[in-house]
Formats: structure tokens, sequence, C-alpha cells
């Protein structure tokens, strides 16, 4: 699904943005230029990263096994 129409993100564009290490929506707008224009996505791609982010959470271990700390 688009996320912001305006700069043709979608989703997917997202959690490969959050894969490489991208955890906020500055991050995202600066890399992607999600909310750049209108802002009218900014809602939604907030949505889309919190979920990215925690999707890919229990995947991260830090040396010592435990889980990372919340962002």
């Amino acid at each position: 699904m688009y996320v912001c129409i305006c700069n043709a993100v979608t989703e997917r564009d997202i959690g490969s943005a959050v894969a490489e290490g991208c955890g906020s929506l500055r991050e995202l707008r600066e890399q992607l230029g999600v909310g750049a224009c209108c802002g009218r996505c900014t809602g939604c791609a907030r949505d889309v990263l919190k979920n990215s982010l925690h999707a890919r959470a229990p995947h991260q271990l830090s040396v010592s096994g435990s889980q990372p700390m919340a962002a």
C-alpha cells in the first residue's frame, strides 16, 4: 500500500528503511521524503514505522542475549 503518494513511498519501502537502521519519522523524511510535501501521510507513516520497528525488535538481540531497549 502507498503511504506517501507525493513521493511514491510504500509500506514495503518503510520496512526496508527500518531494516537498514531507520528508526524515526525524521529519518524516514530524510531518507524517503515521507511527509516532506503535503504532510498528510505522517500519521500513517508513523503507524507503519511503529509496526515495522515492533516486528523487527524480536530479531535484534544484543551480544548478551537480552532484548533491545525500546526507543
